[in-house]
């Protein structure tokens, strides 16, 4: 009998494959690397502003809003975050960090004042969600809190208060606050940002004068009994400004900063003014820019590990990228001051490809934060009333997960080209890792749109039998996840690896993100 869904399938197949095409074989070798040397779970931390609906109408749900709720947190949010195990989750900015004052949100709710957010679209905060909130959050989501501490509108006297409210358990007239607004027992609050964009949103200082600034708030952020001490982290260069790193390190010392700073995002355009790119409907040019803009991390990473090894070789101080992620147009049609944009395959390909680059650099990068969690820029979750979907980008932390905390495993190979209109890009990017068992997870990206990469890869030192994998790809660079199609881009399991000899074969597909897992 004829089978014309058979033909139609067999036809189609083949037009697949005639269309597929195979860059040379990459050699790749996975190397031994040293047990001292981790991947920080903190790179995969994540970042929560009073900004859009990223709180209000994100985390913290209207009390008429028939979703699952504890209080007003939202629980199909938090079972999705836990899942990829958010290492921790920076609050409450961003610009708005050195606009709060944190007296605004504690108290019994009715009694807590409005205030209008300035920097975000002039919204009216009713402080409904603050400091206990927040905690109460992290503690659902299993996360390490990073409070932001302001220094550009704040005071010293503030910050000082909102440490020992936290964090003190003696009998203090602010512990006694604490324990009446409901938390009997210090929260102990370790990381702490001292001011953020204080190059800019947060005060418009000079590197110079915001070292003296910093030093000062550093002295009152004061280490109290029971609770872990401080971790105190510089506010940092805006991308690839070595002046402001250069004089940090020069200036401050060492044994006042855990970390330092650093914020870039990829903007598909390359440019803040004018048009910064849509999140979707992008052609093969756009999203050839994207990705070049995207890798700039890399120097920009190199550059300023650079600085602060001449001032610290021990390494002793982080760097943090605790924001980043690609910034495109809001979506037509909903508020410019909310940062609401969609999230396609090529974002999913930009974080895989920056978390690679973070992985790689982990002697000195320590912590990262993506912006954002929910409904803004490149947002993990988003929602429309009851519905919640998962992005790309989701999933691309889903996938490697299995990196915090694991050993790193440098990687060695020399990628090929991907090319368009006479330019090239490194086509295939990668990081490796062991975890406790002694498994070895490989997390690969390629970026070229059309070519299939082959991989030839060795594992010396390493005895394996198996090798199983997960891919997330699509058709398109430009699919994304809607409400009415929530699983367009989805992960899958991978069978283009297996085992030659004692080597490792990849067959790795075009635009893909793949975690191997080898044991």
């Amino acid at each position: 009998m004829f089978n014309l869904k058979r033909l139609v399938a067999a036809a189609g197949f083949v037009l697949a494959a005639a269309n597929l095409t195979f860059a040379q074989t990459v050699r790749l070798t996975v190397q031994p690397g040293t047990p001292q040397l981790q991947i920080s779970k903190d790179i995969y931390g994540h970042f929560a502003e009073h900004l859009g609906r990223c709180v209000y109408d994100g985390f913290w749900a209207d009390p008429g809003l028939n979703v699952p709720k504890q209080g007003r947190i939202r629980m199909d949010i938090v079972e999705a975050l836990r899942k990829i195990k958010v290492a921790n989750l920076r609050w409450p900015g961003g610009c708005y960090a050195d606009a709060y004052h944190w007296r605004d949100g504690v108290g019994p709710t009715t009694q807590r004042p409005h205030t209008i957010n300035t920097w975000w679209g002039d919204a009216v905060e009713d402080n409904s969600f603050g400091t206990h909130e927040f905690l109460e959050l992290c503690k659902l989501l299993g996360t390490e809190p990073y409070l932001a501490a302001n220094v550009g509108s704040g005071t010293v006297q503030e910050m000082a208060n909102w440490m020992e409210y936290l964090n003190s358990n003696a009998d203090t007239p602010l512990t006694q606050q604490r324990r009446q607004n409901g938390h009997p027992e210090p929260y102990g609050v370790q990381m702490w940002g001292i001011g953020n964009e204080s190059w800019g949103c947060g005060g418009n200082m000079t590197a110079d004068y915001y070292t003296d600034v910093y030093k000062r708030y550093a002295t009152f952020a004061h280490n109290y009994p029971g609770s872990p001490k401080l971790r105190r982290i510089v506010s940092g260069a805006n991308g690839d400004d070595p002046n402001w790193t250069e004089t940090c390190m020069k200036k401050i010392p060492l044994d006042q900063m855990w970390g330092l700073t650093l914020h870039q995002y990829t903007l598909p355009t390359g440019s803040w003014s004018g048009s910064k790119g849509a999140a979707t409907g992008f052609d093969e040019t756009q999203y050839f820019n994207t990705m070049k803009n995207c890798l700039r991390m890399e120097p920009i990473v190199t550059r300023h590990a650079a600085i602060m090894d001449k001032y610290d070789p021990q390494k002793k101080v982080a760097l943090l990228v605790d924001e980043w992620g690609v910034w495109t147009d809001v979506e037509p049609g909903t508020n410019p001051g909310f940062l609401f944009q969609q999230n396609s395959l090529r974002d999913a390909l930009v974080a895989g490809t920056t978390l690679n680059i973070f992985n790689n650099h982990c002697d000195r990068v320590r912590g990262a934060n993506l912006a954002q969690a929910v409904n803004v820029l490149q947002a993990l979750v988003l929602t429309d009333k009851e519905k919640m979907l998962l992005t790309p980008t989701y999933h691309v932390f889903d996938l490697y997960q299995v990196h915090q905390n694991a050993q790193y495993l440098p990687l060695q190979f020399q990628s090929p080209d991907y090319e368009l209109n006479g330019q090239k890009l490194p086509a295939l990017n990668a990081s490796a890792s062991k975890d406790a068992s002694g498994a070895v997870h490989i997390s690969l990206v390629n970026l070229d749109t059309k070519k299939t990469l082959q991989l030839e890869t060795t594992l010396p030192g390493v005895t394996w039998k198996t090798v199983s994998g997960r891919m997330l790809t699509s058709g398109n660079v430009n699919d994304y996840n809607s409400f009415d199609k929530p699983n367009k881009v989805k992960l899958v399991a991978f069978n283009g690896a297996k085992k030659r000899g004692g080597n490792l074969v990849v067959e790795l597909p075009p635009q893909s993100v793949v975690v191997l897992e080898v044991k």
